[in-house]
């Protein structure tokens, strides 16, 4: 990862005096192009009124026509919703509204276990034979061609409400309303599924409706889109209604959530209000948090809040549990090694599929795919993806060769196949991976003054909020900070609370997921970034910093030996000249997954530098390899020996290898694949399996005759040792056993005997 500061033109004077600016709220208005006397009254001033006209938008008057048409004459109608915070929402808003009108309304959101996402062609023939006579759709619809068919011939007009990219072929609906409908008119083209149910509602009831703008701000941080142009006076207006809010419902849900009304943030919308809605849908019928939001009964919205909690719990167990089982499925089949992961348990819980892939992504960096079987057999599943590599674009050819459903975009998707397709998924998928050569870049606004960060800097960074998809929120540095106090937190001790000091201020800081930060690591760190938030205890606010990234640097006050060992050391520093790799296909894993710059990488046999502060990255195979690498002048030698290449990390025992044998002999015709099933029946792991079955291929136990393989009759009685393959692995284990487990001196002492 890379980190570059935002750059801007500074506002002018006279726009900093006229608006009253802080020092700290030009700059970031500045940074965000926020920068004329139109851009900063629609900013500070702008609210409902604002909003473009509603007919602006494509097929609008169309629609609000035929909506009037079905009220005037009695005409059942029903919202086809979508089963997240957004649909949820958008669905609530069209109920709202159209129970206001006196319509016949009713409402129906998919199963996502028995329905899958958007039209299901059963659902729309059981909403036809209903009696419905006018189906309006929210967050969904774009890829209805055939479910929006049936109904149309059937004498059910369906006015299609989305905000999804449309397909190759658009649905032959009654009438569409999109943000983003080709040559439309209205201005803004970024609404998620409740802004569009929201602008309907403003052209039906002819007016602003800002009741409705606490549901449309939930769907438009839920469904992270843009919360610039309208979409802030969405976000805005919409947490000023929320937190006065009288709605049985969301009073309720802040209660569980431990909001306090008159207090609650865009970021407490979307880590705490959003996912318990979402939590509804993973576990159970999406229908109860509708019912939520539009109940107006204290004692009911009450049960159902709690009911919601339980639900949220039970979604945080679950991703956890899941969590854990992928990670011991990677470290059980050895798959440490590979460029991309496809897990699969038929127990994986399927509500928690994209959650769990998003947190394994974060952790092993590698592209990741969740899957699990539904109760048809069916593989069903969620994928996330890694910097720089591009889901979707790798997975859609595949769609027409064993893909059931897909759909997605860069970062995320859903998929379905047969399960005797797995194997070909997982195949196609790794063969598919290119290394990305470039790296993350991030941005941070500016140096924070410690001396100067009090609850009001809070304020004033507030009024350039609310923050998201299009507005940032604010990220600081800190260079060269003193850190004081370091002490680690959380049940598996893997957060970290520090003090950072620097010009005599300071600013306590959390770090999630930082628990790799020890006391060896500090004089490493040269840039903090952190975002701000208050934290408040028994009546007393102080402001925090919450880590962002770390920039490490070589230590300038501490003194070091020109060997430093830092084997012991999970987390790998940026600060070195250059990195030597001795396996030239560990590059991209040190590329994409560990954020270090390619000018940075050399292989050890081809570096010839002198006088630079250098890491050996990986494991080399031999003492040769090592010997060679040390034979140049360092100013510097950092020892890391993180990875290895090896095709297994200890041998298997002769006990292992006879049993495999024997089984071989008792089941011919089994396929290399095969061997995944039957490698826990042997109580190894996979690899384990290849390892050995390529060794006896070497020694002529076994052959591979069309794909399967066979015990040949009476082999030629051979040691194990007699294959170049098992000698050569196993000399290499050794090795990289006695170079990770040498004692810190000797090892320093040998490596110096080589040094110029």
């Amino acid at each position: 990862m890379k980190w570059q500061q935002r750059q801007a033109s500074n506002l002018d004077q006279e726009l900093i005096e006229d608006y009253g600016l802080t020092d700290i709220q030009a700059k970031l208005f500045a940074l965000r192009g926020i920068n004329t006397a139109e851009k900063l009254d629609f900013w500070l001033n702008a609210d409902e009124n604002d909003l473009a006209d509603p007919f602006l938008m494509h097929d609008m008057e169309k629609s609000i026509n035929r909506i009037n048409q079905a009220i005037d004459n009695g005409e059942k109608i029903t919202i086809y919703g979508d089963y997240d915070a957004d649909g949820i929402t958008a669905t609530s808003i069209m109920m709202d509204t159209l129970e206001i009108l006196g319509a016949d309304v009713h409402f129906f959101i998919p199963d996502r276990f028995k329905d899958g996402y958007g039209p299901s062609m059963s659902r729309y023939q059981e909403i036809v034979e209903d009696g419905t006579k006018l189906i309006i759709t929210v967050d969904n619809g774009v890829t209805g061609v055939e479910e929006v068919k049936y109904a149309q011939e059937h004498g059910v007009d369906v006015i299609l409400t989305d905000h999804h990219t449309f397909q190759d072929q658009k649905p032959a609906s009654f009438s569409t309303v999109h943000c983003n409908y080709p040559g439309q008119k209205y201005p803004f083209d970024d609404y998620c599924g409740a802004g569009v149910a929201y602008t309907m509602c403003r052209a039906l009831m002819q007016d602003a409706m800002p009741e409705l703008l606490d549901l449309a701000m939930i769907g438009t941080i839920g469904d992270m889109v843009k919360v610039t142009g309208e979409g802030h006076i969405i976000v805005k207006r919409g947490l000023d209604i929320l937190n006065q809010t009288e709605r049985p419902g969301l009073r309720a849900l802040i209660k569980q959530a431990g909001l306090t009304m008159g207090q609650i943030t865009a970021t407490d919308v979307g880590f705490n209000i959003a996912p318990r809605l979402n939590a509804v849908v993973r576990l159970a019928d999406a229908s109860l948090a509708v019912e939520l939001l539009l109940s107006d009964d204290e004692e009911q919205a009450e049960e159902i809040a709690t009911k919601i909690e339980e639900l949220n719990n039970e979604r945080k167990e679950l991703t956890a549990e899941v969590y854990e089982k992928c990670l011991a499925q990677v470290k059980e089949k050895v798959w440490q090694h590979r460029n991309t992961l496809v897990l699969y348990s038929p127990d994986f819980h399927e509500g928690v599929l994209g959650l769990v892939a998003n947190k394994v992504v974060e952790k092993l960096h590698k592209p990741t795919l969740v899957l699990t079987k539904d109760e048809n057999g069916e593989l069903k599943g969620s994928g996330r993806s890694s910097n720089g590599f591009n889901l979707f674009d790798t997975l859609e050819p595949m769609k027409d060769d064993f893909l059931d459903k897909f759909g997605g975009h860069d970062f995320a998707c859903g998929l379905s196949l047969k399960a005797d397709k797995l194997e070909e998924l997982r195949s196609r998928f790794e063969k598919s991976f290119k290394p990305n050569t470039d790296l993350e870049v991030k941005d941070f606004d500016f140096e924070l003054n410690l001396r100067e960060v009090t609850p009001d800097t809070l304020t004033e960074i507030n009024l350039v909020g609310p923050f998201g998809t299009g507005n940032p929120e604010p990220v600081f540095s800190i260079s060269e900070p003193h850190i004081k106090s370091l002490f680690k937190m959380g049940k598996d001790k893997n957060h970290v609370k520090f003090t950072a000091e620097k010009n005599n201020g300071k600013l306590t800081i959390v770090g999630f997921n930082k628990g790799f930060l020890n006391q060896n690591l500090l004089p490493f760190i040269k840039e903090l970034y952190v975002t701000l938030s208050l934290n408040s205890w028994k009546n007393v606010s102080t402001v925090q910093g919450m880590l962002a990234g770390i920039e490490y640097g070589a230590p300038k006050l501490a003194v070091f030996d020109q060997v430093i060992d830092m084997r012991q050391e999970d987390y790998v520093m940026g600060f070195a000249d250059r990195y030597l790799i001795f396996d030239k296909n560990t590059i991209s894993w040190a590329r994409n997954g560990l954020g270090i710059p390619e000018e940075k990488l050399s292989l050890a046999k081809d570096y010839h530098g002198n006088s630079e502060i250098v890491a050996l990255l990986d494991t080399p195979r031999n003492q040769l390899e090592l010997n060679t690498a040390l034979e140049n002048k360092y100013h510097q030698l950092y020892l890391r020996f993180l990875f290895d290449k090896l095709p297994i990390n200890n041998l298997p025992s002769r006990d292992a290898f006879g049993k495999t044998l024997k089984y071989i002999y008792a089941h011919p015709n089994l396929t290399i694949d095969d061997y995944q099933v039957v490698s826990s029946y042997l109580g190894l792991d996979y690899q384990a399996i290849l390892f050995i079955l390529r060794v006896f291929f070497e020694l002529r136990f076994v052959s591979f005759i069309d794909g399967k393989i066979i015990g040949n009759k009476s082999p030629e009685s051979k040691k194990l040792t007699a294959s170049r393959y098992f000698t050569s692995v196993a000399s290499q284990i050794k090795f990289k056993n006695q170079l990770r487990t040498m004692p810190s001196d000797q090892l320093i002492s040998y490596v110096k005997q080589y040094l110029k």
